[in-house]
Order: structure tokens, then C-alpha cells, then sequence
């Protein structure tokens, strides 16, 4: 339960963030009639995520045991890969990520309504997609009824009302801090998925191996305790593991939590500095306009201020803001 509700935590965080920026963004510079389509594709990334996550689950109850054992086990690599590429990701462009996506919002702002629900829906449909993908894998794993969704669910509520708290400037977190964390931990929590896929694709007589146990706690860890399902729930681990599960295992918890951790960060992409510079000047001209144009836009710039430390967050400096 508790590594799917870091799931919906990180995840849903993540796509609360854009849309939290996305709208003071839109408020601030008095685009309130963009909202709509903002939220529309909002509405849109969220009913996709659902129906993705609807067709992994009823769409492999008919086919055999190998297929779907083949299925779920290819499925278990693609989630490992998605979640790893995004908390390397977001530890690389969190610092930039307000600039890049006001660069994206004023590019579609002059294409019309279209391109408007088309940002938002590319911008939280991916966290999304990753979310039921991935929940989807540690409750088939888990293979304890209700448990695992009720933790997704709970981190997701859990990340709106962070996101609604961000946008209203009533909470502030370090952003470095947190993702760092929580990305450590998922890399964890991706390494036991990977073992299990692995065991899928052994299953369905994919990979060979399935008789070759590298150990076996089954009597000191049985699968049926209190601690034996909490460290399934957590870390997918298996008392009696093959070779090739503790294999790939190591080959991935060890070097890519290494390199995460390692304290020399990525550079920012000449594009990053580039459309954080363009933000920044831009917002100084419209300071300066509003200055001499007295009254006009006093609106959206009394609505700008009010968000403006909870979207500042979101990329404005390296670590956030500290509580």
C-alpha cells in the first residue's frame, strides 16, 4: 500500500504542479478565458489515464496464463523505464520547468483553444499514463484485493490538496528535497517491479531459469505474514527469488540509485536558460507596463501576486522554497 501511495504521491504531485503553473501563469497575465481549455485537457489526461489503466486490467483476463504472464512481464520493463526516465527528468528540468512550460503556454495561447487543451492534456496525460501503468504492475504483484488502489487513490487526493495548498501560497516545500527523496525511493520500489517482471517473463517461459532459486526465507519470511505482505507491498520482494530476479535486481537498485544520488547535478539545457531568461524578461516588461498604465491589469496583477509563491516554487530556484 505505502508504494502506491508514493506512486500517486509523486505522480500526482508532479502533474499538480503543471497545472498549478499553467494557471497563475494564465491569471497572471489576465488569460482567464484560457482556463477552460486548460481544464478541459485536464479532464481529457485524466479520462485517458483511467481507460488505459481499465484496459490493462480487463483486457487480459481472457487470454491464457503465458500470454498474460508474457504481457505483464513486458509491461513491468516499459513501467521501470518510464519511471526511471522521469525522476531522472524531473531532478534535471525541476529547476526550469516554470520557464519551459510559460515558453509552451504562449507559444499555444497564440494558436488558439486547441493548442491550449493539447498542453495541458500532453503535460499531465504522460504522469497519467505512467501512474496507471505502474499501479496497475504492483497490484498485479501484490495480489491484495483493494489495498494497493486504495494507496494510489490516497496519494493522488493526498497530491491535489498539496496542489491546491501550493497554488493558494499556504504550503511551501522544498521541491529539490522532495523529489530527491521520493525518487530514491521509487527507484527502489522500480527495481522490485523489474525482479518481478523478470519472474513473469519466466513464468511464460520467455526466460529460462524458473527453477534455479537463489535462496529461499520462505520459513523465516512467509509470503502470507504481516511482514511478509508489507515487504511485497513495499519492495515486491520474494522469499524464494530465481537467480535472474536477485540478478537484475542489483544490475539495476545499484547503479542507478548511485548516479540519482550522486551530489554532481545535470547541466540545464541551453533551451531551459534560454526560455527561463525570455519568462523573466517579459515578466520585468509587464512590471513596467503595469507601473505606467496605473490602473489596467491591476486585476490579473493582484491575482499574479497571490499565487506567485506557490507557482514560484515550482521552478524558480533550485530547491524551492524551505517550510
Amino acid at each position: 500500500m505505502f508504494a502506491n501511495f508514493l506512486i500517486g504521491l509523486r505522480e500526482g504531485l508532479e502533474a499538480s504542479l503543471v497545472v498549478c503553473i499553467l494557471v497563475a501563469y494564465l491569471v497572471k497575465t489576465g488569460n482567464r478565458a484560457a482556463l477552460r481549455p486548460i481544464w478541459l485537457g485536464v479532464g481529457v489526461a485524466v479520462g485517458v489515464s483511467l481507460a488505459f489503466g481499465a484496459a490493462l486490467q480487463f483486457g487480459t483476463q481472457q487470454l491464457t496464463f503465458g500470454a498474460q504472464e508474457l504481457i505483464g512481464g513486458s509491461l513491468s520493463l516499459v513501467a521501470v523505464g518510464l519511471v526511471t526516465w522521469m525522476v531522472f527528468w524531473m531532478r534535471r528540468t525541476a529547476r526550469h520547468l516554470k520557464a519551459e512550460l510559460h515558453g509552451k503556454l504562449d507559444a499555444a495561447l497564440t494558436m488558439g483553444t486547441g493548442a491550449l487543451v493539447a498542453t495541458a492534456f500532453l503535460a499531465v496525460g504522460r504522469e497519467g499514463i505512467e501512474t496507471s501503468l505502474f499501479v496497475w504492475r504492483s497490484v498485479d504483484a501484490a495480489d491484495d484485493g483493494w489495498r494497493p488502489l486504495a494507496g494510489a487513490l490516497l496519494g493522488l487526493l493526498t497530491a491535489v490538496a498539496m496542489g491546491w495548498l501550493f497554488y493558494r501560497g499556504a504550503l511551501r516545500i522544498n521541491l529539490a528535497k522532495f523529489f530527491t527523496w521520493t525518487g530514491g525511493m521509487l527507484i527502489v520500489v522500480a527495481a522490485g517491479v523489474l525482479a518481478y517482471g523478470f519472474h513473469d517473463l519466466q513464468e511464460a517461459r520467455f526466460l529460462p531459469g524458473l527453477a534455479s532459486k537463489a535462496f529461499d526465507v520462505s520459513a523465516a519470511i512467509p509470503p502470507d505474514s504481516w511482514y511478509g505482505t508489507l515487504l511485497k507491498g513495499v519492495f515486491n520482494f520474494q522469499p524464494d527469488p530465481t537467480v535472474v530476479q536477485v540478478t537484475v535486481w542489483a544490475l539495476y537498485l545499484i547503479p542507478t540509485l548511485v548516479v540519482f544520488l550522486a551530489p554532481v547535478g545535470f547541466r540545464p539545457s541551453v533551451a531551459a536558460v534560454g526560455a527561463e531568461r525570455k519568462a523573466s524578461d517579459e515578466q520585468a516588461a509587464q512590471g513596467g507596463s503595469a507601473g505606467r498604465g496605473g490602473s489596467g491589469g491591476d486585476g490579473a496583477g493582484r491575482d499574479g501576486e497571490r499565487v506567485r509563491d506557490g507557482a514560484r516554487g515550482a521552478g524558480d530556484r533550485p530547491g524551492g522554497h524551505e517550510g
